[in-house]
Parts: structure tokens; C-alpha cells; sequence
């Protein structure tokens, strides 16, 4: 049965071809349902109960809204740091990049949707950095008095390839992003897909085009540049470098230090697999006991709809009656058919109006359905779970199944941040046996297969012919009209038809007893498994809560018989699963990081520089978190690896330039230190812009844990990028013979 506001109805579920718009899909119903309401009868109305296009144009606006305040942002930096005509060459570098990716983006038929657009936010914080680099360099090259021509050939001869190799280096941090075979892999390849273009298209205009803008647009300033007479930042800036590479060890060791407290203080942030929906949509779940009839469960949808009809919260809702839900949205969990289940999808008329309601409904369900199992929970991202905390318990005698799960129950219900205990099956249902006399059942003239048919006919209907509707066969059932209200008094005096004509009642031929058995079991790999399901109070996480129970189930299953044991299920399951599927690819990713530092570095030793300094990110990222209160779930882990090839980039470019420095035949510390304050505004604009730009989808639900995991560890990075990095340098070269460190 299928209801909607209460009101019976027929649905009608449309689904789009491979390929199509969306949004155009959307448009052609309403003009197609123009046409089809007009004519209908009165009394028949449609109701669209789930609108995906509406959804996907609204999340499509608000993300759009955020790509321009990303701008925006981007932008004000640029002009502001660098000035008008410097700030202007960035500005055209934008949106030469964004037409080129939207052009890649349809010919590879990566669709604009909220993973693509998100990665778009991600990606233009990153693109600006290698257009920043070349005009800063530009712009110091004339003010030092070089020619246009050869200012705009400089950032190329001398950062070309140490920027394609940070953005190949960046790229490959996303690499496990993209090919994590998992199930929530399948939602995040749009993220290395759409960063991998725009990053290689961003090079591409920083080294061709950006230097022909700054051509046009930048101007030799009236006084050349004194390089040996720095500004107020660059002169604290050198002593600030200065002072930590004298205090050397001190200062690697006040790094390692900070770095071991992360480690420690990551045990603190809280886990998250994915976050709950920003929609408004709510699940309601009431799953009565396993051998209740349709017609209890369609009682108990009847007050439900009663309840939502009076509450003002509701916008809309529809009912489903021994079945779940149609999947309107992806990650659902769809529900298999049952009596004994009913599903109905809440919308609330907006988010406060939802969490009002999900405290209602929960209150409600508690009180008058107190023999069910009922949930009530918002539309979940990422890999549908269900319930979040499951433990599931196999072996092959049921009885002893039922009787470890009932002890893992009570381990699980007496923890403070479990609620709602249940099992997806365990209580075994009443069953009435009629035992045939088959040797009355022969004298009459009857068999086994006759008498089971009037019992069908009575209780259940018999199919007694068809009826053709168009190209559909619809069957006809003849049944008793109280056949499912049969009593045990009346079944035993049901008349019996006999071949002569003659009737005679069913205790003739039969005797009754009583007995129980499971209306339901479920098997995984072919084994009984019970499942404990809980959920988790609010405020927190199920991967807390697991956490705290694994020593007293890990105890239980060390004791259990041999053949018997218990599986953790749940968001920490799937948790698990994806990280895995994540870390699988994680050797590929250091592989070609490695690969391209040492082809760029040409030298084991500052490869080993580089390697050092991409985990001290984590002391950024763990705080970030832990001052946002965000949790460190997949998409947060996401950002972490993403992060790795950020901070490599800045640690190549900057030993590069000092490489550079000393191939002019400057001192060690010298060349250090010069190269570092000719990195430092390119580096901390990049920064800046990056964090800076990532504030739009902060505060969204899905991408915020990320975009905090980036803008922690990127600041933190950056800051240890100028000091750590040409500390560890200095030291690693400090018992160079034929380049020694200046006098201290």
C-alpha cells in the first residue's frame, strides 16, 4: 500500500536515461503534468512527493554561490597583495582556466553536481598558485630593472618545471581520492578527476599565458628595487629564519615535539564515516514483530499519518505499507517487502522544522508504539548503513545464536551512549500445525493438495482466472472476506467440499497443535548471523561508542564455542572498508610522488627534506579539527592525502630556488636564506588564497571535515615550510666542504 498525506494514491517513479539533464528532465514533467492534471477527474489530484531536479538545482545554486564568493575571495587577495595590474593578470588567469576545465569537463561527461562542484571550489584555491608565482616573479624581476621580455621569460626558465612537478605532486595526493574501490570511492572520483584538469590547465595558462598578460598589463615600477635593502616583513622574516637555523637543533626539535602531540591528540578528534543530509527529508521506520499481519501494520501507519497530518512542522509526507521507500535518492537504504514493516519520508518545511520533528516522532513512536522497532533519522551521504552501531554474531545452531546475541545485547545496552536496542531477527513466532489424517483424507476421496487448496481459498485467496488490461495480466483471487480474521475455533469447523458434493468440517480430517519457529532468518556467506543494532545518543559518534565497547566484546568473542563468533558492522564497518580501499592506493600515490620529487630534485638528500616535511601537516589538521570540532571521517582523510602533495609542492619550489641561489656561487646560509625570502610572498599569498578560499564550504555538512583539514594543515605547513625547511637544509649541508656555512 502506498499513501501520500495520508491519502491513498498510486506512484509513479521516473527515472532518467544514462547521460541526461537533470534539470531538463525536471522542466519537460511539469510542462508534461500541466497537461495530465488538467484533464484528470475531480477528486484525483498528483502530488509530486520526491522532486530530485528541484533538489539538484537548489544544491547546484548554493554551490555556485560558493564558487563565487571563492572568487571573490581569490581575487580581493590577489589585488590587495599583489596590487591592480598584478592582481588583474591573476584575475583573467581565472576564468581562462574555468572555461578550459568546463570544456574538458563536458567532452569527458563529468557533470556539474555537488561532489564536481565542491572539487571545482577545491581546485580553484590551488589553481591561482602557479599563476601568483609567475607574476610574482615577474613583477621582482622588473622591479630590479629587467625588461618585460626577460621578466616574462624568467618565472618560466627558472620555476616551469619545479610548478609542473608540484602540480603532478599535488595530483598524485589525490590519486587515492580517485581510484579507492570502495563504495564511497564511487563518490569522491569526480574530486581527482576535476582537480587533476584544472590543476594541468592552471600550469599550462601560469606558463604560457600568464607571462603574455603580464606583458600587457604589468609595468616597470619608476624606482628599481634594492634587493639588498628589504621591506620591514622581509627583514624579520631573515632574522626570524636566521635565528632558527643558528638554534638548529632547538628548533627541529620544538617541530618533532609538536609533531609527536599531534599523534597523541588525534586519538581526541572525533570519527565520522559521512555526516547526515542537509535535506529536510526524515526516515520513519516501524518494523512490528516479524509474524504481524499487513493489516496491524497498516493500523499502525493509519495513526501515524493521523499524527503528521495535525503537525505543522510537516510540509508533505508518503506512506509506504509492507515495503520501503523507492530510491528517490541514492544512498538510500532500501528496505526489502514485508507485512510486518511500513516506511514513511518526512519532509519538514525546513531544518529547524526537521529536528523539531525528529524529537516528536521519536517521542511519539517510544510511546504508542511500544512493540515495535522504530527509527527516525534524517537522509544519510555517502554508503547507505542504516542502523550505526551493529555487531553481528554467526554460527550455525540458531538457538545458540539467539543466546550470544541476547549477551552481546546487554553488553551494547549497557553502554551510556547506546539507545534503541534491537536485532533484525530473534523473536520466534506462534505457529498453528494441521497435521492431515491421511487415511480419512483417502476414504473421502480427497488428498493432501485438495484440503491445502480450501484452506488457500479461505485465508489467503486463490487466483481464479486473469484479466487483460492493455498488455498486463492482472490476477483474480477469490477469498473469504474474513478469511484473515479466521479464529482457531471457527478453522476447525471449516466445511470441507467432498467429491459426492457433501461437506464435512476440517477437525474430521486433521488435528490441530501449536508450535514456534523463526518467521525470519538471515545468512551471510550461508551462516545464520543475527545482527545487534543500536543507535547512538546524540552528541555522539558511533565509532566513539565502538570504540569503548571492543574490550568487552573482544572478551565475549575470545570465549565463545568453536564455530560462533562476532563481526562489527555498521558505519565502523564501512568506515573501515573505505579508508582501507583508500590506503590501498596509497603506496601507488607515494610511488609517484617519490618518483617525481627525485626526477625534479635529482639529489637523495632533499628528497629525504621534502619527505620530512609533508607529515608535519598533521599538527595543522589535528588542530583544526579538534577547535572546529569537526570529525575525522572519510572525506576529512580525504583532504589529509590531498594535503601531502599541497606541501610538497612549496617544499620543491623552495629547494629548488635554493639550489639555485648557490649555483651563483653564494654562501650556504646566504643562498638559504635569500631563496627563502624571495619564496615568501608567493608562498604565503598561494596559502592564503587556498585557506582563504575553502571558507565558503566550510560550514556545509559534507565538505566542511575537509575543507578545515586543508586549511589547518595547509597554514601550519606553510608556516613550517619557511622556517623547517631551510633549517633541515642548512643542517644537511653544514659539513659541505666546497660550499661552507657562513660564519654564525
Amino acid at each position: 500500500m502506498f499513501r501520500v498525506n495520508g491519502q491513498d494514491a498510486l506512484g509513479l517513479a521516473i527515472v532518467m536515461r544514462e547521460g541526461g539533464d537533470i534539470l531538463a528532465l525536471g522542466e519537460s514533467i511539469r510542462q508534461a503534468m500541466r497537461w495530465i492534471v488538467a484533464d484528470l477527474p475531480i477528486g484525483i489530484e498528483a502530488v509530486r512527493v520526491a522532486d530530485q531536479p528541484r533538489t539538484v538545482d537548489a544544491a547546484i545554486n548554493d554551490f555556485t554561490t560558493s564558487l563565487w564568493q571563492a572568487i571573490a575571495i581569490i581575487l580581493t587577495v590577489s589585488f590587495l597583495s599583489l596590487g591592480v595590474r598584478a592582481g588583474t593578470v591573476v584575475a583573467l588567469a581565472i576564468p581562462l582556466v574555468l572555461t578550459t576545465v568546463f570544456a574538458i569537463m563536458n567532452i569527458l561527461d563529468i557533470d556539474l553536481q555537488r561532489i564536481s562542484l565542491g572539487a571545482l571550489i577545491i581546485a580553484l584555491a590551488l589553481l591561482v598558485d602557479d599563476a601568483l608565482t609567475t607574476v610574482d616573479a615577474m613583477s621582482r624581476r622588473l622591479a630590479i630593472g629587467d625588461t618585460k621580455e626577460a621578466a616574462a621569460t624568467y618565472a618560466y626558465r627558472t620555476l616551469a618545471f619545479a610548478m609542473l612537478t608540484g602540480t603532478l605532486v599535488t595530483i598524485a595526493g589525490f590519486v587515492p581520492v580517485g581510484f579507492a574501490a570502495s563504495s564511497a570511492g564511487e563518490y569522491t572520483f569526480d574530486i581527482f578527476a576535476v582537480v587533476g584538469i584544472t590543476l594541468l590547465v592552471s600550469w599550462f595558462v601560469a606558463v604560457v599565458f600568464a607571462p603574455l598578460l603580464g606583458m600587457l598589463f604589468l609595468v616597470r615600477p619608476k624606482t628599481q628595487t634594492d634587493e639588498s635593502k628589504p621591506g620591514v616583513v622581509l627583514r624579520a622574516y631573515r632574522a626570524m629564519v636566521n635565528g632558527a637555523i643558528r638554534l638548529r637543533w632547538l628548533t627541529i626539535a620544538v617541530t618533532v615535539a609538536a609533531f609527536a602531540v599531534s599523534l597523541w591528540a588525534m586519538d581526541r578528534v572525533p570519527r565520522q564515516f559521512f555526516p547526515a543530509s542537509d535535506r529536510t527529508d526524515l526516515l520513519v521506520d516501524i518494523r512490528l514483530p516479524q509474524n504481524a499481519s499487513i493489516h496491524a501494520t497498516a493500523r499502525e501507519a493509519d495513526r501515524l499519518d493521523a499524527m503528521l497530518g495535525a503537525d505543522p512542522d510537516v510540509a508533505h509526507w508518503s506512506t509506504y505499507v509492507g515495503w520501503g521507500a523507492v530510491r528517490f535518492y541514492l544512498p538510500l537504504n532500501v528496505q526489502l517487502p514485508n507485512p510486518f514493516f511500513t516506511q514513511a519520508v518526512v519532509v519538514a518545511k525546513d531544518l529547524a522544522a526537521r529536528e523539531r520533528l525528529e524529537v516528536k516522532l521519536d517521542q511519539y513512536l517510544k510511546e504508542q508504539v511500544p512493540q515495535a522497532v522504530t527509527q527516525v533519522a534524517p537522509l544519510e551521504l555517502g554508503p547507505p548503513v542504516g542502523w550505526p552501531v551493529q555487531y553481528r554474531v554467526l554460527g550455525d545452531d540458531l538457538n545458540q545464536v539467539r543466546e550470544i546475541a541476547l549477551e552481546l545485547g546487554q553488553i551494547v545496552a549497557g553502554h551510556h551512549g547506546t539507545r534503541d536496542l534491537n536485532f533484525d531477527w530473534m523473536e520466534p513466532g506462534r505457529q498453528l500445525r494441521i497435521r492431515i489424517d491421511q487415511d480419512q483424507v483417502r476414504r473421502l476421496g480427497l488428498s493432501s493438495a485438495a484440503v491445502a487448496s480450501v484452506l488457500n481459498t479461505h485465508i489467503t485467496g486463490t487466483t481464479v482466472t486473469q484479466l487483460r488490461d492493455d498488455i498486463y495480466l492482472i490476477d483474480v483471487v477469490a477469498r473469504e472476506r474474513e478469511g484473515q480474521r479466521v479464529s482457531f475455533s471457527t478453522l476447525r469447523t471449516l466445511e470441507v467440499p467432498l467429491p459426492d458434493g457433501r461437506t464435512v468440517p476440517l477437525d474430521q480430517l486433521a488435528s490441530f497443535d501449536y508450535g514456534q519457529e523463526y518467521p525470519m532468518i538471515w545468512r551471510r556467506d550461508r551462516v545464520p548471523t543475527l545482527t545487534v543494532q543500536a543507535d547512538v545518543a546524540p552528541g555522539l559518534l558511533p565509532d566513539a561508542v565502538v570504540a569503548d565497547l571492543t574490550p568487552a566484546i573482544e572478551a565475549l568473542n575470545a570465549r565463545l564455542p568453536a564455530g560462533y563468533w562476532i563481526e562489527v558492522g555498521g558505519s565502523v564497518e564501512e568506515s573501515a572498508a573505505s579508508q582501507a580501499s583508500v590506503m590501498a592506493v596509497v603506496p601507488l600515490m607515494l610511488l609517484l610522488m617519490i618518483s617525481l620529487l627525485m626526477f625534479q630534485l635529482g639529489k637523495f638528500p632533499l628528497l629525504l627534506i621534502v619527505l620530512s616535511v609533508v607529515p608535519l601537516g598533521l599538527i595543522g589538521v589535528v588542530g583544526a579539527l579538534l577547535l572546529s570540532r569537526q570529525p575525522l571521517g572519510f572525506v576529512a582523510i580525504l583532504g589529509v592525502l590531498a594535503l601531502i602533495g599541497m606541501i610538497a609542492k612549496n617544499s620543491v619550489i623552495l629547494i629548488s630556488q635554493i639550489e639555485q641561489e648557490r649555483e651563483t656561487g653564494k654562501p650556504l646560509l646566504a643562498a638559504v636564506v635569500d631563496a627563502s625570502a624571495s619564496r615568501l610572498r608567493p608562498i604565503m599569498l598561494t596559502a592564503l588564497s587556498t585557506i582563504l578560499g575553502l571558507i565558503p564550504i566550510a560550514p556545509t555538512v559534507f565538505w566542511g571535515p575537509m575543507a578545515f583539514a586543508i586549511m589547518g594543515g595547509l597554514l601550519v605547513a606553510t608556516l613550517l615550510t619557511l622556517v623547517f625547511v631551510p633549517v633541515l637544509y642548512a643542517t644537511w649541508y653544514r659539513g659541505t666542504p666546497s660550499r661552507p656555512l657562513q660564519p654564525e
